[in-house]
């Protein structure tokens, strides 16, 4: 019984949960009724409201257009009314300007017929001035007795004879004036500068002259055989020429150096008395040495001579070797000291670099020193030399252009230019070859008698002065002026020089008659 009892308890629980559910839809379904109806008529109110809303706003709208149309028909009006005032304002100046510009026109073509008929009288009175002038002609050719171009030649050569008075007088005039400031001031810096420096003269050559006690030395210096003086010959590098002149011989060699070394040696051997090929060889090294060590000495004494600190061993060496090296008869070594003190004096004077222009005029023939053992200038081998041993560009540069083989570029390199021709010309500094000073003169005279119009030219003064005669037919006093000046520029072009050479052109006309 008890499972009956399980059976309807199950079917109790299962017909109230049906019933429970049935309830619950139903309940369920009435709410959602009901919120639809609340919500259809919330949405039926916002849709009025909204309607109300949209209408009110379309009016507010309508009205808005209205008064921006109206506002805006309003300025259009204004503006075209503006416009219109415009526009016949327009109209009238066009109009205005028409009637000018007509008024204009017909006072242009009343104008232009007054300028034609004053061109018709103007083309009228060419004519008859054509007329005239051409009778004039005719009369002046008549009168005169020459032709057109006769007369055109006549007044070219007239103006050009003008022309070459006033060319010649502001050529003298600017000559003038150019030379006395050039003078002035050269005369100044350069006077400066030598009036504080003092040089020797010319003496050395490439030969050395050794004194003997006795002509028996002879003898011994050539030994038997001849053994002696090949030995010396072949050690030192030297031509020894030993020949009649009493107690004495000659050493003759190109290479200072070696002549010195050589003049030493023989001397010692001289001095010893024992000259043999083993003493000749001993006393051969002592005297290297010894002018070695000079060398040096010379060079240390140069550098500080010349008040200049710095410069390699090497350059040093090469400035000693100087001592020992002539140039025209003029040592080298005194000559660079020289130059050395000329260029700093110049430097000063003129407010440039003394330092480098010193030891630019020192350096600046140091090509010397080697130009016997090695091949080229001694120009080239300086600048070789000065560029290995790190000598400044500027120094380099004045090394190369001393002579003018480069164009001077700096004011230091053209104060070497002038303290080497100071210190080259000055008299006595040189001895000059009477070959090459004969072939100067001769040239000098070449030069001046190829002009035409020179008649005869004559070197005097040692080549510092040239007197030329011209042909006073064919040569006026104005164009002497012109042909002395053309022929300083070809001495200048052609010539080298110490110094100047003053051109004086002499022209004299002569009458010679004889009474009877």
């Amino acid at each position: 019984m008890w499972y009956l009892y399980i059976i309807v308890g199950i079917a109790a629980v299962i017909i109230g949960a049906v019933i429970g559910f049935v309830v619950g839809r139903i309940y369920r379904r009435n709410a959602t009724e009901n919120t639809i109806a609340t919500a259809k008529q919330e949405a039926a109110r916002i849709v009025t409201a909204a309607v109300t809303e949209a209408e009110t706003k379309k009016k507010e709208t309508l009205l808005e257009a209205k008064d921006e149309i109206h506002r805006l028909r309003t300025e259009a009006d204004k503006e075209l009314r503006e416009r219109r005032s415009e526009v016949q304002r327009q109209e009238r100046r066009l109009v205005q300007k028409e009637e000018n510009i007509d008024k204009k026109l017909e006072n242009l073509e009343t104008k232009e017929e007054n300028l034609n008929k004053k061109l018709k009288n103007v083309e009228e009175k060419l004519a008859e001035v054509d007329s005239i002038k051409k009778s004039q002609f005719e009369m002046l050719e008549r009168i005169s007795g020459y032709t057109k171009e006769q007369a055109k030649d006549y007044l070219l050569k007239t103006l050009e004879d003008e022309l070459i008075h006033e060319k010649a007088a502001k050529i003298m005039e600017y000559d003038q004036k150019l030379h006395e400031e050039a003078d002035e001031k050269a005369k100044h810096i350069i006077s400066c500068a030598i009036q504080r420096c003092a040089a020797g003269h010319a003496a050395e050559a490439t030969v050395s002259v050794i004194p003997l006690p006795d002509d028996e030395l002879k003898g011994r210096i050539i030994g038997r055989e001849g053994r002696n003086i090949r030995t010396l010959e072949s050690m030192t590098g030297v031509d020894l020429i030993i020949d009649d002149t009493p107690e004495a011989i000659t050493i003759s060699s190109f290479d200072p150096v070696r002549r010195e070394v050589a003049r030493i040696t023989i001397e010692r051997l001289i001095a010893d008395g024992r000259i043999h090929p083993a003493r000749i060889e001993e006393m051969f090294e002592k005297a290297q040495k010894e002018v070695e060590h000079t060398i040096k000495q010379e060079g240390e004494r140069a550098v500080i001579e010349a008040g200049i600190n710095g410069i390699h061993p090497e350059l040093i060496k090469l400035l000693g070797r100087l001592k020992y090296r002539t140039s025209f008869g003029q040592n080298v070594l005194n000559h660079s000291l020289e130059v050395s003190y000329i260029a700093g004096l110049i430097a000063a004077e003129l407010g440039a670099d003394v330092t480098m222009a010193r030891r630019a005029g020192l350096l600046h023939d140091i090509g010397k020193s080697i130009d016997h053992q090695h091949e080229g200038s001694h120009i080239e081998l300086g600048v070789e030399q000065a560029r290995k041993y790190k000598e400044s560009e500027g120094v380099i540069h004045a090394i190369h252009a001393h002579h003018g083989d480069v164009e001077a570029k700096t004011v230091v390199a053209c104060i070497v230019q002038a303290a080497d021709a100071i210190s080259a010309a000055r008299p006595g500094a040189r001895r000059e070859n009477v070959q090459n000073y004969i072939k100067r003169l001769e040239k000098l005279e070449e030069i001046a008698t190829s002009f035409s119009g020179v008649e005869r030219s004559f070197a005097i003064q040692a080549g510092r002065e040239i007197r030329i005669i011209v042909k006073p037919d064919e040569v006026s006093d104005d164009q002497m002026i012109i042909v002395a000046r053309d022929i300083v520029k070809r001495i200048e072009e052609e010539l080298e020089y110490p110094g100047q050479i003053k051109v004086h052109l002499i022209r004299e006309s002569r009458a010679i008659d004889f009474a009877k």
